[in-house]
């Protein structure tokens, strides 16, 4: 196993306290690209990022995560939103694997025939996806930012539709989680201890 990766995955904390720090725009976006290679259904890439950077954008998500004080800390909060009509562009969004000779033009449109089968009349099924593929790409962004030595938190204690009405949300944009990231300051806790792999592993 490639040692590097396993000492970031190890050695990734949760972190709730930040010092003043501001990243450049161009960290942020790598940050995103690099969440970007996560996997998703039909590769679907049914997800969304939003960058909350600024002061008056900090506030307002504050205000929508319960007060909380690190989504002001943190150099960014990503609002990690996974999509629910992601179906519908399929087509577009597999042209380019097509155009680099990725997979064929007959898979894509096989794939793009399946999930309108799937999709189209289930949204339990879409919100479902929508949840899955942003759940993932939120890991991605955590373990992208280890590896550029930031320190991250995932929060789930958020109210989604004041998220939604204060970010101009689209109904087909959920917002999953969010993800803060910046410089850890002191006084963090050290990596919680893990359960042993036979409580949480079963062989069938």
């Amino acid at each position: 196993m490639n040692l590097a990766i396993k000492k970031l995955i190890e050695e990734r904390t949760s972190v709730g306290k930040y010092q003043a720090h501001i990243m450049p725009k161009v960290e942020v976006e790598e940050l995103v690209r690099l969440a970007s290679f996560s996997p998703s259904a039909y590769n679907l890439q049914n997800w969304k990022f939003i960058a909350v950077q600024s002061d008056e954008g900090k506030q307002r998500l504050q205000s929508a995560a319960y007060g909380q004080p690190q989504v002001t800390q943190a150099s960014v909060t990503f609002i990690v939103c996974g999509q629910t009509q992601a179906h519908l562009t399929l087509a577009e969004t597999l042209t380019l694997s097509v155009d680099q000779q990725v997979i064929p033009q007959n898979v894509a449109d096989s794939w793009v025939e399946a999930v309108k089968q799937s999709h189209e009349h289930d949204p339990s099924l879409q919100r479902d996806e929508a949840f899955r593929s942003a759940s993932l790409a939120a890991m991605s962004l955590m373990y992208a930012a280890k590896g550029m030595g930031y320190g991250s938190g995932a929060m789930g204690g958020f109210d989604a539709q004041q998220v939604i009405e204060k970010f101009g949300l689209s109904p087909n944009d959920i917002p999953v989680m969010l993800v803060t990231v910046g410089k850890a300051a002191d006084g963090n806790w050290q990596q919680k201890i893990r359960k042993a792999t036979t409580d949480v592993l079963q062989f069938a």
